[in-house]
């Protein structure tokens, strides 16, 4: 996530837009523009130096240590330009699917209430970010004496940014009287919990079931991107019923987003869309085809595999299953398989892989609750075999009982060779990523940043010894797409950090310490509470914001219960990816559904059976550890 992913719902004002003003279009594309060149330059140069400072350290033994304050720096840039981008294209978390089924004026008004609650909270998001920066100007880094003014200005220009696009969004709005409306609304909460401070106040911790439960689930629930509904519930419970500065907020996104280890994201997600570009995952595909395709039902095998190989280059679902998903269904449906059923598959692979390095989800674990990444990565590797084992007897089953026709002859040996040969380089990535993390040999940052210049290097030479023709624009695109979606994410990393800090000091961490101590089973008992728990909050919530707002919370409990930190942070990410793909609330489920060009409906009933396969396998895994702890170094 969730990296991560966004749901079909045309935008923050998507269907509620007219064509006024075209001179605004203009102003709004060509600001965009500016904030995309930028951001796309800025991930370029981050790359290189990270390459650089890799390069130097291994090969001479030199580290380069002003390049990670500069890098630093240009990531929260980076990250905030990308969450610009992606609100512009409407490409936030978010979970639409209670207000998609709204029809009429009903569903105008949340479409409007969306864009006037975001409005609002950059309106008084704004100052303390500035003042925020200001308070940085006399911090200096340390090796090249930089003010940490520049770094923290990132923020008020991204929010600023913002503001101005959802200024020019609010003009174009279709109905003023309902937009008017919306306002005068939000206007009337925020009014409200003002007035009744003191109340709130003699509430105690009861308050934050107000602002983080109701608030929080009504901004939700009207399909307001998931980072802002964090952000107004934080907002307006510390200035509602606190006497903290509001710079709090502003401080804690800014930690939020700017651990260095969060730096292989954008990579890692780049790195998935080269792959793509370079045919790296189509060739995968198509040397597993030559081995198991010709099976009864073998295309699905492939399925699972390819999801398993591509996982761990991309690390990002949405991006996995784009990766697969094209090459094999044509041929799939080819031979008689229901489009339904693939989908449910993709679904639930997208499920079963959460766990495969270098999983983006991962990566923030050991961000926010400071376990070994390269423990996570080891540790997740054979729980995800031992998930697709569950669903490959569904799938064995399903295909014997429909009947479904085999792939023909056998590929010759030949073609499996030459097929191999193409397949080789592809091959190689994923187990290089996993051993040289794995092994201590880089840290994921280094090894994502390797990669992505193995993936260049690859088409260059493609290009060079092949004639094969290099699609700039689509390397363009990617590039687009990964600060867009790069942006998203971090935001959301940023949003939750500042939640779970104001839940923490509330001293709700030590309310629900004692109370799930009480819970019946020992440690066996609060497995099973979190993997509910994050089951639900993966679906509602997708797996990202669900664990940046819970682990600091969790972590601490599975502790005391002498449960290992690796094993208890592969089972909640499991549980998280099987509520991400549960419908009706798992976004992830959507954008299955959408990459397949199926209809959401169509796959309800295939997803059952693959989902009961993915809970069987997650209790065995729960209950056994050495699943998780076998592999460890």
């Amino acid at each position: 996530m969730t990296a991560t992913s966004t749901t079909a719902r045309p935008g923050l004002l998507g269907r509620a837009q007219t064509t006024l003003g075209p001179s605004i279009n203009v102003a709004e594309r060509g600001l965009v523009a500016v904030a995309a060149a930028a951001a796309g330059v800025l991930l370029l140069t981050v790359a290189v130096l990270l390459l650089t400072g890799a390069v130097s350290r291994f090969a001479f033994n030199a580290p380069i240590v002003w390049i990670d304050e500069l890098v630093s720096t240009f990531f929260l840039w980076l990250a905030m330009l990308g969450a610009v981008i992606a609100y512009q294209r409407a490409e936030h978390m978010r979970m639409a699917a209670v207000a998609m089924a709204l029809r009429g004026r009903l569903r105008d008004f949340v479409d409007a209430l969306s864009l006037a609650a975001t409005v609002a909270l950059l309106v008084f998001l704004l100052p303390p970010a500035c003042e925020y920066a200001l308070d940085e100007w006399d911090i200096t880094t340390s090796t090249l004496a930089l003010s940490g003014a520049w770094r923290a200005a990132a923020l008020p220009v991204g929010l600023g940014l913002m503001l101005i696009l959802g200024v020019l969004h609010c003009v174009r709005f279709r109905d003023v009287a309902i937009l008017t409306l919306a306002g005068l609304f939000c206007a009337a909460v925020a009014l409200t919990l003002h007035w009744f401070s003191p109340e709130l106040i003699a509430l105690g911790n009861y308050r934050l079931l107000i602002f983080f439960v109701a608030l929080t689930g009504i901004c939700i629930a009207a399909g307001l991107p998931i980072a802002f509904c964090f952000l107004i519930s934080t907002f307006l419970f510390l200035a509602c019923t606190t006497t903290v500065p509001l710079t709090v907020v502003t401080s804690r996104l800014n930690e939020g987003m700017s651990h260095v280890v969060l730096l292989a994201v954008p990579l890692f997600i780049w790195l998935g869309s080269l792959v793509e570009v370079t045919g790296m995952a189509k060739a995968m595909v198509n040397f597993l085809a030559t081995l198991v395709g010709h099976w009864r039902g073998g295309l699905n095998y492939v399925l699972m595999a390819a999801m398993y190989l591509v996982s761990g280059i991309s690390g990002a679902k949405a991006a996995d299953m784009a990766a697969v998903a094209p090459p094999l269904f044509p041929e799939m449906r080819a031979r008689g398989a229901d489009p339904g059923d693939l989908v449910a598959l993709l679904a639930a692979t997208g499920a079963q892989t959460e766990t495969i390095p270098p999983s983006i989800v991962l990566i923030t674990i050991g961000s926010v609750t400071g376990v070994s990444i390269a423990g996570l990565f080891a540790g997740g590797i054979l729980p995800s075999l031992v998930m697709g084992l569950f669903l490959g007897v569904v799938v064995w089953w399903r295909s014997r009982r429909a009947g479904t026709a085999s792939g023909g002859a056998r590929a010759s040996w030949s073609d499996s060779a030459r097929c191999l040969l193409v397949a080789v380089p592809a091959l190689l990535l994923p187990f290089v990523i996993r051993t040289a993390v794995v092994e201590g040999a880089a840290t994921a940052t280094e090894v994502s940043t390797l990669g992505v210049f193995y993936a260049i290097a690859y088409l260059l030479l493609a290009r060079v010894a092949f004639g094969r023709p290099i699609d700039w624009r689509a390397i363009v695109t990617g590039i687009v797409n990964t600060v867009s979606l790069s942006g998203a994410i971090l935001l959301i990393v940023g949003a939750a950090s500042a939640m779970a800090w104001s839940l923490t000091q509330s001293g709700f961490a030590r309310q629900l310490t004692m109370l799930m101590h009480q819970a019946p089973g020992g440690a066996y008992g609060f497995l099973l509470v979190s993997i509910l728990i994050f089951v639900i909050l993966g679906s509602v919530l997708e797996g990202l914001p669900a664990i940046v707002l819970m682990a600091p919370i969790t972590y601490p409990i599975a502790r005391s219960f002498a449960i290992d930190d690796i094993h208890y942070s592969i089972v909640l990410v499991l549980a998280m990816g099987i509520g991400l793909f549960i419908p009706p609330f798992g976004v992830g489920y959507y954008t299955a559904c959408a990459i397949g060009k199926v209809d959401t409906g169509a796959a309800l009933r295939p997803i059952i059976g693959y989902m009961v396969a993915l809970v069987a396998g997650l209790m065995l895994i729960a209950f056994v550890p050495a699943f998780t702890t076998s592999l460890l170094p």
